[in-house]
């Protein structure tokens, strides 16, 4: 993919707990620039401004990144981010359940979500696949998929498992099967990196290096 279509997949991402406004508001005048399709950030930063978004999106987290939060409090921190004009949710699952195999409750924390930022909101799934088994990975793309999830996401690029790997992508893809989108998130820092999760069936990318990603690109 040329350096345009690259840019079309991309969540530019800033939730680093530090991040200042005027860090945010770069951000978003960058991503405007560089064609990205959204920006990323921290549900403190909400509301952005439109006029200065232009055509680029809006995306926020929820419950994270952690995921270890009650389905309730998930719930309403999205639904507080619908409130303030995300176009899209960044939840992330309770990955202690997950390792478990509770997929049932998996299952039950993206439906409350669901139900707390209904569509048109995007909601994408973070199941954190580097701390998962390749059967975790299946069950909870399908879990998502069951709950009305719009995207699965591999990672929160926060935890110590890693982020995005090739492997995990290819079998979120395959579990899905193109019927929800795949974002590969996470330790993606060059543009043969976000090429080879493209490759893998990534249909967004979340990355905080987007410019000098591109770059490599021009």
């Amino acid at each position: 993919m040329n350096r345009a279509e690259v840019a079309e997949l991309i969540d530019h991402t800033l939730l680093k707990p530090e991040a200042s406004v005027q860090a945010v508001d770069a951000l978003v005048a960058e991503a405007r620039e560089l064609g990205c399709y959204s920006v990323c950030v921290s549900p403190n930063k909400l509301p952005l401004d439109r006029q200065a978004l232009g055509a680029v999106k809006v995306a926020t987290v929820c419950g994270f990144p952690s995921g270890a939060h009650d389905s309730r409090v998930k719930a309403l921190e999205a639904q507080l981010a619908c409130e303030a004009g995300v176009d899209e949710v960044d939840m992330v699952i309770d990955v202690s359940r997950a390792v478990a195999g509770d997929y049932d409750y998996v299952r039950q924390d993206i439906a409350a979500v669901r139900a707390a930022c209904p569509a048109p909101v995007v909601l994408k799934v973070i199941i954190e696949s580097a701390a998962l088994s390749d059967e975790a990975i299946v069950e909870c793309c399908k879990a998502a998929e069951a709950a009305g999830a719009d995207f699965v996401k591999t990672s929160t690029g926060f935890h110590p498992a890693g982020g995005a790997s090739v492997h995990a992508v290819e079998l979120m893809a395959a579990t899905v099967g193109g019927r929800l989108g795949v974002k590969a998130s996470g330790g993606i820092r060059t543009a043969e990196a976000a090429q080879a999760m493209i490759a893998a069936g990534a249909t967004r990318l979340g990355l905080s290096a987007s410019a000098a990603i591109l770059a490599e690109l021009d």
